[in-house]
């Protein structure tokens, strides 16, 4: 399952927390790791490092996985959409079949925007066109999809309820 949507929607806390609750195990943002290393001036060859990192990792946590499960906070099909965001454009390496997510979990703009030192999307138009682009790209793969928005106490429990309706609810321990 991989979290894909804006910045400062709470992707990696839920990650965490479904993490946590499915006893296995969840891969952090490769993305803002770079960013907090070479910045966020980013160019078209930085969006290809980031999303080859990502899934770099992503592998080498597949045999970690308890049951198959693991739960991504992002995966290169974001950093796609960043590219489209930050760029303008993307290579068409975006473009590839890769692997991709049985369910991605898309949390809502609706948080307050928590600023830091490498996100650059805080105001209310440009997190809605970075919300419209995410979930556009999912709609252009084809993949399923569930937003989960609503009061953080809430967030948790809708994403249960969605991995439920997909029918792919793992196995608590």
């Amino acid at each position: 399952m991989a979290l894909h949507g804006p910045e400062s929607t709470g992707k990696s806390t839920l990650a965490a927390a479904l993490a946590r609750r499915f006893g296995t195990v969840w891969v952090p943002e490769y993305g803002r790791t770079y960013c907090e290393e070479h910045g966020t001036d980013l160019t078209m060859a930085d969006m290809i490092a980031i999303a080859e990192g990502h899934r770099a990792v992503m592998r080498t946590m597949i045999p970690q996985a308890r049951n198959g499960i693991m739960f991504t906070d992002t995966d290169p099909l974001m950093t796609s959409v960043w590219c489209d965001m930050m760029l303008g454009q993307r290579d068409p390496w975006f473009d590839r079949d890769w692997e991709l997510a049985d369910l991605y979990l898309v949390p809502g703009i609706d948080l307050p925007f928590v600023q830091d030192e490498v996100r650059v999307y805080g105001d209310d138009g440009a997190r809605q066109r970075f919300y419209d682009l995410c979930v556009a790209e999912l709609d252009r793969r084809g993949v399923r999809w569930m937003k989960v928005d609503g009061p953080p106490a809430d967030r948790f429990d809708i994403a249960l309820t969605a991995l439920t309706a997909a029918g792919i609810m793992p196995t608590a321990r």
